[in-house]
């Protein structure tokens, strides 16, 4: 039975009672009030057993509440620090990117210069090559002409000589 019916009916019971005139006190029926102390004697153990499976019902919910909320923040905590590390990972991979393409940009550099240097360098010794060679032109022109003229000459000679032998017989 439960404790409160139980509680009830002992003030029902009191309520019917007779009072004493001019005292505080009143006339219980004896078997009645008995009667409900004992069922309140068996009730009580089956309430306070019925309150400690309510207490330790209560506990395993909290507990199983606690356990889920630490497995909750765990799991926000790992997820937090994968995003934080995957944040970090990506400023690093574009840290290291910017500097590859910063060196790239070095090396382009440098290579363009080379290229430029190696140019003018094979450029300086063509035209010192074609110099050369237009000064060798030049100077077998400049030989052949002389050389030309010097033939003439001597073919003039030759021509006079011959005439004046001719001339001499």
């Amino acid at each position: 039975m439960d404790i409160l019916h139980l509680v009830d009916r002992l003030e029902e019971l009191f309520n019917e009672c007779f009072a004493i005139p001019l005292t505080n006190n009143v006339i219980v029926n004896e078997d009645r009030m008995l009667e409900i102390i004992d069922q309140m004697r068996i009730s009580i153990p089956d309430e306070v057993k019925n309150a400690q499976q309510v207490i330790a019902q209560r506990d395993r919910v909290l507990a199983q509440a606690q356990e889920e909320a630490h497995r909750t923040v765990k799991l926000a905590k790992d997820k937090g620090d994968d995003i934080i590390a995957r944040d970090a990972i990506v400023e690093a991979a574009q840290s290291r990117a910017d500097q590859i393409i910063a060196q790239a940009r070095v090396e382009v550099e440098n290579i363009r210069i080379e290229a430029d240097d190696y140019i003018i360098e094979t450029l300086g010794a063509l035209e010192n090559e074609l110099s050369n060679l237009i000064n060798q032109a030049r100077n077998g022109i400049a030989k052949l002409t002389a050389e030309r003229q010097g033939f003439a000459g001597e073919f003039e000679d030759n021509i006079e000589e011959g005439e004046k032998e001719a001339e001499e017989e």
